[in-house]
């Protein structure tokens, strides 16, 4: 995808909404926010049981779905790469006010997004915030488990996968 270009969301849930990518595909992010994963790397892993994105293929790159593990129906936790489903319900969401009417689907959703090149100063910066937050769960698994123990904590190595972190190599 490349700067200055218009894609309108084919998101049922946001009929006719429009954004311009104001940066170059996977480049020019916040010096805070440094991902370990691609939305693609992350999709091929297994996250979010494999519900993620299904009905809004079509805003992102086909490439990001050649290898995803989807499911058909509901969450399938033996998609995930740790075989367990580590999301709050969507109305905790809600509830807490994680939800931005720009990315009704929450964070992975405003990533996706920001990952092509889509720029929202005031949003970007409260998402990359609770994507910093995340780090404490970096540093429970250091301090609780071996390296390399995918059966240690596999809830939080779950969680961190959903949020970009490659919580395989922890």
């Amino acid at each position: 995808m490349s700067s200055n270009q218009i894609l309108t969301s084919s998101d049922p849930w946001q009929p006719g909404y429009t954004y311009t990518l104001e940066a170059p595909t996977g480049e020019n992010f916040d010096p805070r926010f440094q991902p370990e994963l691609t939305p693609a790397e992350m999709l091929q892993l297994g996250v979010f049981g494999g519900t993620y994105l299904k009905e809004s293929w079509s805003e992102f790159p086909t490439t990001w779905f050649e290898h995803a593990k989807l499911s058909d129906g509901e969450p399938d936790q033996t998609l995930n790469h740790f075989k367990i489903l580590a999301s709050q319900p969507y109305e905790v969401w809600v509830a807490k006010g994680w939800i931005h009417p720009d990315d009704p689907r929450g964070w992975f959703q405003w990533y996706c997004r920001y990952y092509l090149g889509r720029r929202s100063p005031k949003e970007d910066q409260r998402q990359i915030g609770r994507w910093v937050a995340m780090r404490r769960h970096i540093a429970q698994i250091k301090k609780n488990c071996r390296p390399g123990d995918a059966l240690c904590r596999p809830r939080q190595r779950q969680a961190l996968l959903q949020w970009a972190y490659d919580s395989r190599k922890y």
